[in-house]
């Protein structure tokens, strides 16, 4: 077999060893879906990205997106370290590009330090019920934020969200099975992720967390993804703007030691979001070859 070249690199960060680490493997396209998920199993990291020919003259480059069970749609991370991987080895330029993936084609805006790309379509689902998202996480009624009741939205990738107090967030202990039964009983689409957060209006900022066990990612670093869709949910919970353009930053991975920070926009139009965008920095780890296929 021809060696299959990669790179690793840490989004969501500005140094290596933070942020949230990608593997970004080339020249792909003779690998089946199974070898793809074989691999990104096998570097186990939150997600694995396979960059293709684009299907048509519209995108730049054709992303397919796999966690370590699971292939996804979108995802943040990914295309932001994709996008800057890209452009850092002269495969694109800088500026703005499109992106082919299973969400549709997602405008990627690059410059030398990371990428921002533009989530999904918006979409926002019904309440769910705070009280046992946070039993599934080791916390308990006093532990909601009492003013913006738990729900689900998405762009590009559905999500629950649980508000929760400040102090609350650091606390979390997920339980899988737990989760696994709120998400079932709440029948939500997909099998999507909990991001808990809470959300300082004044500073315009959010500690978050985002566990999927369902995925294979008992708790992510950052969630680009997520950051999009919690955008969408605070705008359909009436803690954003419902009309006009809205900023705010993301922390992540705090717990796990590896600290991120995403910068997300929400345009909004009659009390729903109907735009949104994550971007970041990233910092090259590795690169190496693939030379054995599964």
């Amino acid at each position: 077999m021809t060696a299959l070249k990669y790179e690793i690199v840490d989004v969501f960060t500005d140094r290596a060893y933070a942020g949230n680490p990608l593997a970004v493997v080339h020249g792909g396209s003779d690998l089946s879906t199974e070898q793809m998920q074989a691999i990104a199993n096998e570097f186990n990291l939150s997600e694995t990205t396979f960059v293709l020919p684009p299907a048509g003259p519209d995108a730049d480059y054709r992303l397919r997106i796999f966690t370590p069970s699971v292939e996804l749609p979108f995802a943040g991370h990914p295309s932001v370290g994709s996008a800057w991987v890209l452009s850092h080895a002269g495969l694109i330029g800088t500026g703005d590009v499109v992106q082919e993936c299973g969400a549709g084609l997602l405008p990627v805006h690059v410059d030398a330090d990371g990428a921002r790309v533009t989530g999904g379509a918006p979409w926002v689902g019904g309440d769910l019920d705070g009280a046992a998202l946070a039993a599934a996480v080791g916390l308990g009624p006093a532990d909601l934020d009492g003013d913006v009741p738990a729900g689900a939205a998405g762009a590009g990738v559905p999500y629950a969200f649980l508000p929760l107090r400040p102090d609350a967030v650091a606390r979390c202990d997920v339980n899988p099975a737990a989760l696994r039964r709120a998400f079932t009983d709440a029948a939500l689409p997909g099998s999507p992720g909990l991001h808990v957060f809470s959300f300082d209006r004044a500073r315009s900022h959010a500690h978050a967390r985002m566990f999927a066990p369902e995925a294979g990612v008992v708790e992510d670093p950052a969630t680009g993804s997520a950051s999009v869709a919690l955008a969408v949910f605070l705008v359909a919970r009436g803690v954003l703007p419902g009309d006009g353009e809205a900023a705010f930053t993301v922390d992540q991975g705090i717990e796990m030691g590896r600290p991120s920070r995403m910068d997300v926009t929400v345009r909004a139009e009659a009390g729903a979001a109907v735009r949104t965008t994550v971007g970041g920095r990233a910092a090259l780890l590795a690169r190496g070859e693939l030379v054995a296929l599964p």
